[in-house]
């Protein structure tokens, strides 16, 4: 199967690479300047095709794609042979749980603070907004902060692709320079360490 992903450094495409190198399945990886309409730009004619947001990740597996990071991770799990997203009924609705409320949550004020940093023209920007990103990220830390207890793992007593989802958007968060939890950054310092991590790395460079 041939299977590339577009993207671009520790955007949200990076928890694609690492979910792909968790499952061990081979894969081109195309790095894109979000900006440019050039032949290897994220606005040029050609990626508009695939991506019609002109954003990152997509994945194109033979004619099949998909530009939505958890749905790339819930899809690259059905096509690998590792049990890397629950299968048990109710641990499965845990693992949705927790994805949703990282997408919709925990990671939502980052992006704010991205798109009113860098992201947005400079006349859209406002300065303002981003204290109160921060306010709603200390928000939902604390309630993630009671949706589950972190031991080894996020969810269960294995690695799943929920590991991936949080220790990303931590190491977002913390790179943002937003007040993190210090077990959080332990785990997430814990999840980098991992020989998947250094391999999806070893794509951008």
């Amino acid at each position: 199967m041939a299977i590339t992903l577009y993207g671009l450094g520790l955007s949200r495409s990076f928890r694609c690479s690492w979910a792909l190198a968790e499952a061990e399945i081979e894969y081109d990886f195309v790095s894109l300047n979000l900006s440019s309409t050039d032949s290897d730009g994220a606005k040029s004619p050609e990626y508009l095709k695939l991506n019609p947001q002109g954003k990152v990740p997509t994945l194109k597996h033979d004619d099949f794609i998909l530009t939505e990071s958890a749905a790339i991770l819930n899809y690259i799990s059905a096509i690998s042979d590792k049990p890397l997203i629950p299968t048990e009924i109710k641990l499965r609705a845990r693992y949705d749980e927790l994805a949703f409320f990282i997408l919709s949550e925990l990671e939502q004020p980052l992006w704010t603070t991205g798109k009113h940093k860098f992201a947005l023209p400079e006349e859209h920007r406002v300065e303002q907004v981003l204290e109160t990103a921060k306010w709603e990220f200390e928000k939902a830390q604390n309630a993630f902060s009671k949706l589950v207890s972190i031991d080894e793992f996020v969810l269960g007593d294995s690695f799943t692709f929920a590991d991936i989802l949080v220790a990303q958007t931590v190491n977002w968060a913390d790179r943002f320079g937003l007040d993190v939890a210090a077990d959080y950054l332990e785990y997430r310092d814990r999840m980098y360490t991992r020989d998947a991590v250094i391999a999806a790395t070893a794509k951008f460079s």
